[in-house]
């Protein structure tokens, strides 16, 4: 890296070390959440309750000097709570436009999920263009735009599935697991601790400036031809699965789109850019994978029947693709 990018890279570095003095363990979270600054990507967590999914996402928030707002989605929740919409002002005798949460630079979905397909549809235009319309006029978003969603498993009472168009909009979808008995101790202890003596708000540890600086920077990560080729070879086998792997074939109805591909490339980028290198490694690569494609598959029926999941196709294709 050269002397400048190893400074910013110094500083995404201590953020890290921020995030960890809220969060116990959960190391790959906090690295995907640093993928999604890094990369202006939007970024889904899933997980049952209390696994401080919005703790990790506040304590991103608290890290950069940036304005961030959390939205509660319920079911009774309108398109306009998130947009904004006009107002009538009496006084002047014309209608003001008053913005809504999303003229954030962060913003917090919280159980994104338990809001019904009319609302998310409100997301779909500031999560791609970074802008919205209300009543045909298009208003710009902040520069540093984020969506940071939690959301709950499908199984559990009063939750919508996503649209497909929607999911495709995340850069990466993220999984959270339970703690190990050794973690769940450490939070214990840490909770005993804030009791006994309550600390205010961490101080932020990088400026917008600086987040913007770094992403200019992981977009000058250097991928070789055979690294996209990797890439490509492993995206397109989730649209033709039987190919590659006969006895699965027909368990994908559908695959990953080429969003897909330009995804991998730019998590990946990240990824290098946090491991302190200039340049993309098959590794980086295998290891973004699942979250970049899980969100994007449709199994079929029969898949399900076979109790064969998307994770489990991701893996089978990553192994059985050659590593360049």
């Amino acid at each position: 890296m050269s002397e400048s990018t190893a400074d910013t890279h110094a500083s995404f570095l201590q953020l890290k070390e921020h995030l960890q003095t809220v969060i116990v363990g959960q190391s790959e979270l906090l690295d995907r959440l640093m993928i999604g600054l890094l990369t202006a990507g939007h970024i889904l967590l899933e997980g049952p309750p209390g696994l401080a999914k919005t703790t990790a996402v506040n304590a991103l928030a608290s890290g950069v000097q940036a304005s961030a707002q959390r939205i509660q989605f319920t079911p009774d929740l309108m398109p306009g709570d998130l947009t904004g919409s006009e107002i009538y002002d009496a006084g002047k005798g014309e209608f003001k436009f008053v913005p809504g949460p999303l003229f954030h630079d962060i913003i917090l979905a919280d159980e994104i999920n338990r809001a019904p397909p009319k609302v998310q549809s409100a997301l779909l235009e500031a999560m791609q263009e970074h802008q919205v319309t209300v009543n045909g006029v298009t208003r710009k978003l902040p520069e540093l735009f984020l969506v940071m969603a939690t959301q709950n498993p499908l199984e559990q009472t009063g939750t919508y599935p996503l649209p497909e168009a929607q999911l495709d909009r995340f850069l990466l979808h993220v999984v959270i697991g339970y703690p190990t008995a050794d973690e769940e101790w450490q939070i214990l202890q840490r909770d005993k601790r804030l009791h006994l003596d309550p600390a205010g708000e961490p101080s932020s540890v990088i400026s917008p400036e600086l987040v913007k600086r770094a992403r200019e920077q992981v977009n000058r990560i250097h991928i070789e031809e055979s690294v996209e080729r990797y890439i490509i070879e492993i995206v397109t086998a989730t649209r033709d699965v039987g190919r590659l792997i006969p006895e699965w074939q027909g368990y994908i109805d559908i695959g990953a789109s080429p969003r897909a591909t330009l995804a991998a490339v730019r998590a990946a980028g990240a990824h290098a850019y946090l491991q302190g290198r200039d340049f993309i490694t098959p590794d980086d690569v295998v290891e973004i994978l699942p979250d970049v494609l899980r969100h994007r598959l449709i199994l079929s029926y029969s898949a399900e029947t076979q109790q064969i999941s998307k994770d489990m196709i991701v893996r089978k294709i990553i192994e059985t693709v050659n590593m360049p």
